[in-house]
Parts: structure tokens; C-alpha cells; sequence
């Protein structure tokens, strides 16, 4: 299975504070950072645009994923991966012609990504899994931060890596929802290697590099 990711979501981060935010997340060892966009028809929200990509690009090094929960996604990848992204996902559920969005996201040249909600059936990937860099499994219903874990994705997640491991894809799996030090080790035993943390990062007791270290913790402990 590929490398074990920390992919903290600024969806929860201290706005006023975005940018030490960001810096003290790849300094406490973070892997990734994931920007989430939303547009108020595809979630019940509104959130982050090519700007907000553009800011923390210029506070990291990290690669960054832009994680797309918007409708026509094709008509905005350019604009994403202009800002910096170096990631893009789009939602199964969002996406009329799949395949083309892959293919417009590679000839970006960036990875690309597609993500299920939780309940989106795991066989919709079919037909374009071999195409892809990686799988989202959303463990909450997209749209808002804090929420909690649903159960049965567990079921889901593994599914997709057991689909991965029979075509012989090293690619990785996702998770974004109620990820914590209670739940990170068992998405990872389920199959996920990158675990996508916004409020249990940015939004708990702890600093930002004592919350990555909990959940980093957590699952080699396990």
C-alpha cells in the first residue's frame, strides 16, 4: 500500500491566521494541504476559490489538492490548476463526462483525483479507475466541517483498495470526514492511506503540530 499521508483541510483553519496556519502544518510534518472548494449547489456551502489556492501556494512547498464539490467542474480545472493546485478532484456525482475531466486534469499536468460521497456506489469507478491518480472516499456528506464519521464508508474504503489490489493500482485512497485519533487507524487498516484532517488539525485544543503528531500517532501505534 503507498505511504502513509497527513492532508490537513483549511476548511477548518483560523482564516485570519491562514497563512502561519499552513506554514505551521508543513512544519509539523504535514504531507499535503487539501483546499476546499464549494459553490452552494453542489454542497449546502460556499468556500475557497483559485484565490484562496494561489494564497496558500505561496505560504508552502507542500503539494496542495484542490478538492472540487462543485457543479461543471470542467469549466474551472484550468483556473485551479493555474492558481497551483497540483492535485484536482472532482466528484463522481458532479462530473457529466468523467473521463474527459481526467484527461483535460492530465494534460495539465496534474494528478487527478475523483471522489465518492457516501452513497455513491463503489462500482461507478469501473470504468475509469485505471485512468485515475487517486480515489476520495467522502466519510461524511460533503459540505461542512466537524462532521461525524459514518460507519459503513469503512466497508466502502475497502472495497476500493480490494478493486485496486485486483487490477494491480498502487494508487491511493482518500479520506475526508471525521477523521481523528479515534478513526484514523481504522480508515488505514480498512485500506486508506491519505486521511484528510481539518477540524481535529485546526479546530481541537491541541496546536496544530500536536494534532498531526495525535493522528500520526495513532495509527503506528495501532
Amino acid at each position: 500500500m503507498p505511504q502513509l499521508l497527513i492532508v490537513p483541510s483549511i476548511l477548518s483553519a483560523d482564516l485570519t491566521r491562514l497563512g502561519e496556519q499552513v506554514k505551521e502544518a508543513e512544519a509539523a510534518g504535514a504531507d499535503r494541504i487539501q483546499v476546499d472548494v464549494m459553490d452552494g449547489r453542489f454542497v449546502p456551502n460556499i468556500a475557497f476559490g483559485p484565490l484562496v489556492v494561489q494564497a496558500v501556494r505561496r505560504s508552502t512547498s507542500l503539494p496542495i489538492e484542490a478538492h472540487l464539490m462543485i457543479i461543471e467542474p470542467e469549466r474551472y480545472v484550468a483556473d485551479f490548476a493555474a492558481a497551483g493546485a497540483d492535485v484536482i478532484i472532482v466528484h463522481q456525482e458532479a462530473a457529466l463526462h468523467l473521463h474527459r475531466i481526467v484527461e483535460q486534469i492530465h494534460q495539465l499536468g496534474k494528478k487527478a483525483g475523483v471522489a465518492l460521497n457516501p452513497s455513491t456506489p463503489v462500482a461507478t469507478l469501473d470504468d475509469i479507475l485505471g485512468d485515475l491518480d487517486h480515489v476520495l472516499v467522502m466519510t461524511v456528506n460533503p459540505g461542512f466541517g466537524g462532521q461525524k464519521f459514518i460507519e459503513s464508508t469503512l466497508t466502502k474504503i475497502a472495497r476500493v483498495r480490494q478493486m485496486m489490489n485486483e487490477r494491480r493500482l498502487d494508487h491511493d485512497v482518500e479520506v475526508d470526514g471525521g477523521i481523528s485519533t479515534a478513526t484514523a487507524p481504522r480508515v488505514v487498516e480498512a485500506g486508506a492511506n491519505l486521511l484528510v484532517a481539518g477540524a481535529s488539525v485546526f479546530a481541537g485544543r491541541a496546536s496544530v503540530a500536536e494534532a498531526i503528531r495525535h493522528l500520526r500517532a495513532s495509527v503506528e501505534q495501532s
